[in-house]
């Protein structure tokens, strides 16, 4: 199919993008120009130097939420101008309120625009952003249904006005200019001279506490949030760190998912090479321990087929030079030692990539050799597997043929999902199935969202050269992807996998399938309800039913765990039973409360693991942004009184008002030990779970 091609002329009209925005297609292309044709989304980076001039305005400034939000930010220095609320025109903290969108940037210029538009209005609150050019937006929801946050990458990387920072994250902040647009928890933050880039909201806590108690301070938080597709990754963030001349050291927060940290090593690996004395990079990696074909409470912490581990990506990272930790609190220290050696290193050139941030690190206590978890379990609750037989009957009522039986032809591999480096939806393909083989020969294929490129003649042709496939068989595969990519985007799925083969007739069979489904489409919008349907929740764990009924996410891990442990936050989570199992400890399960976690939900924690018979010893570890130390500590006292708990319980608190929660648990006279250190707390849980000590 021949695409659109726009002429340079072209200029922005606002009833085909809103037709466009309905529909999801305009022509072959998504309803945007820029002034010349080489300019993309690559030139909008610039747009994350906010600072004092930023001028912010609040989409949905009038709820609840925002209005808190925004009068912290003010408070803090962050030059907020207004805001907007559909229809009304008036004014809310002493600043103007707008009807629209377009009039508020006719009226207030703003540079950012901070999104609090409550349940799926946030979409269309991006695309009102977009299609109005301001030029930082920041969105800070979760759960956001994945096709429509390809659909809003779609109209992104074909203009050059709008940068996007998010979504699912707390969002960007600048010390040395005041400015915040996000939920960042302010008191631990410190001018300084560290960069700050994380997929994990409450490990870029950890690590703006870390060194803000080493006495560094930070420069920028720039947050890629825990979504499959970030408006801002690791390697964008970079580019605006390692020029700006208060950052002097970099930390990543990485986790399992995607590619991101493999480009982000291959960008620092180029950039030692080509600086005199470059600025130190630290990182932690979660998802060590994350059992296969699991989402770790966020949206995109799960592996695709063909990507890298965590414990992969951490030897990778390690290739090129980065120092990685295994739990933030090291960060501070151990980037202080950093900066110490390149001060002393001065403009000597290091003779390979990193050298000089590993002899600045050799004092410290190295990370311990990580091995992957091997652990099998059921699937994923973030995201819905239906079984393969259902998954072969919405093949075959499409009309595709499907083996009756295993044929003795080498199986070949096709599927639809989505491309997290190109941000698009893509083709995976490899002319193997064999383990190993298929890793190293599997490629991609993006598309387009929205458009017809899935099923061009063009992509037909380079898919069946990869596969090895001709005659008869190419018109059957085209068949094949033609019928996965509308069932993609028809169903909001986020991954169609099949194993086909080459019957003797030379026509393409399907005799395997797994399709998965991005459930958050129901959840938020009632969407697809006939595929939620399909689910089938009797054979499921009931402690997973049970978190998520109370909006949590758990994962009961196979084997002989003894720990339970209850964490607010993905991230967190993820890097504390990695922490535990590197100390030794057997964690027997991942629970994320959520980063708004309350006294109900802490005790609703405590309930699913007490039926767990394993558990020895409860590990609470908390980091508080958005929630209280002493709320969580009340939460924990009202567990024990309701549940009547024997179970002894180590309490880790951090954060928002720790102090007073810590002090709550010490006066309770239970079985409860507090601590502030991770290390203290980890190796005291353990040795309880071990029966080397006691609560006595």
């Amino acid at each position: 199919m021949t695409k659109l091609i726009l002429p340079r002329s072209f200029k922005f009209q606002a009833a085909p993008f809103r037709a466009w925005r309905k529909h999801g297609t305009y022509g072959n292309v998504a309803p945007f120009s820029t002034s010349t044709a080489r300019r993309s989304y690559a030139d909008t980076i610039d747009n994350l130097k906010i600072g004092k001039h930023t001028r912010v305005l609040y989409q949905g400034f009038t709820g609840r939420q925002a209005t808190m939000n925004a009068q912290e930010s003010i408070d803090y220095g962050t030059n907020v101008v207004g805001g907007v609320k559909p229809g009304v025109e008036g004014e809310h903290l002493g600043l103007p309120v707008l009807p629209s969108v377009r009039a508020a940037v006719e009226k207030l210029k703003p540079d950012a625009s901070a999104i609090y538009v409550p349940g799926n209005g946030t979409v269309a609150a991006m695309e009102e952003a977009i299609e109005n050019e301001i030029p930082l937006i920041v969105a800070v929801a979760e759960h956001i249904p994945v096709h429509d946050i390809m659909r809003i990458h779609q109209m992104l990387r074909t203009q050059s006005k709008t940068r996007l920072v998010g979504a699912n994250c707390p969002g960007i902040i600048s010390t040395h200019g005041r400015c915040r647009l996000g939920f960042q928890p302010l008191p631990f933050f410190k001018e300084g001279n560290v960069g700050i880039v994380a997929k994990s909201g409450t490990l870029s806590y950890e690590a703006v506490a870390s060194t803000t108690r080493a006495g560094l301070g930070q420069t920028y938080g720039i947050s890629m949030g825990g979504d499959i597709l970030a408006g801002t990754n690791f390697v964008e963030a970079f580019q605006v760190l390692v020029e700006d001349e208060n950052t002097e050291g970099i930390i990543m927060i990485g986790e399992v998912g995607g590619s991101a940290e493999l480009r982000a090593a291959e960008w620092i690996k180029e950039y030692n090479k080509r600086e005199t004395n470059p600025k130190p990079f630290m990182s932690v990696i979660g998802g060590i321990q994350a059992p296969p074909a699991r989402i770790m409470g966020h949206a995109g912490a799960w592996a695709a087929p063909g990507e890298a581990s965590a414990a992969q990506k951490i030897r990778i990272l390690q290739d090129v030079g980065v120092t990685v930790v295994d739990h933030p609190e090291k960060l501070g220290e151990g980037m202080k030692k950093l900066l110490a050696e390149r001060t002393k290193t001065g403009g000597q050139k290091v003779s390979s990539a990193g050298s000089s941030q590993r002899r600045g690190y050799h004092t410290m206590r190295r990370r311990p050799m990580v091995t992957e978890s091997k652990a099998q379990t059921h699937e994923q609750r973030r995201t819905l597997y239906i079984k393969k037989s259902q998954a072969l009957d919405m093949l075959r009522d499409r009309g595709i043929k499907i083996a009756d039986s295993p044929m003795g032809q080498q199986e070949k591999f096709v599927a639809i999902s989505i491309d997290r480096d190109a941000r698009q939806p893509c083709i995976i393909a490899s002319p193997t199935t064999a383990p190993g083989e298929a890793f190293q020969l599997s490629k991609s294929f993006p598309f387009g969202y929205g458009t017809y490129e899935a099923k061009s003649d063009t992509m037909i042709q380079d898919v069946a050269a990869h596969l090895g496939i001709s005659g008869k068989g190419k018109d059957s595969l085209a068949q094949l992807l033609g019928e996965l990519s509308d069932l993609f985007s028809s169903k909001e799925a986020f991954v169609l996998q099949t194993k086909i083969v080459v019957d003797d007739d030379g026509l393409l069979q399907v005799q395997g399938a797994k399709f998965g489904f991005d459930d958050a489409a129901f959840r938020s919008s009632k969407r697809q309800a006939d595929v939620h349907a399909l689910r089938d929740i009797k054979s499921e764990v009931p402690e997973d039913v049970e978190a998520e009924k109370e909006g949590m996410i758990y994962v009961k891990f196979a084997g002989e765990g003894s720990i339970g442990t209850i964490v607010n936050g993905a991230g967190l989570a993820m890097n504390t039973v990695d922490a535990l199992v590197a100390r030794g400890g057997s964690p027997a399960n991942f629970m994320d409360t959520g980063g708004k976690a309350t006294s109900e939900t802490i005790k609703a924690g405590f309930r699913i693991l007490v039926s767990d018979p394993r558990v020895k010893v409860i590990f609470v570890n908390i980091f508080g942004g958005l929630t209280l130390g002493d709320m969580i500590a009340n939460g924990i006292l009202m567990a024990f009184k309701d549940l009547k708990l024997k179970v002894p319980v180590v309490v880790r608190i951090r954060g928002t008002r720790e102090a007073e929660g810590q002090k709550l648990i010490q006066e309770s006279g239970l079985q409860l030990d507090a601590f502030d250190s991770f290390e203290d707390a980890a190796a005291r849980a353990i040795a309880i779970a071990k029966g080397t000590q006691s609560m006595e």
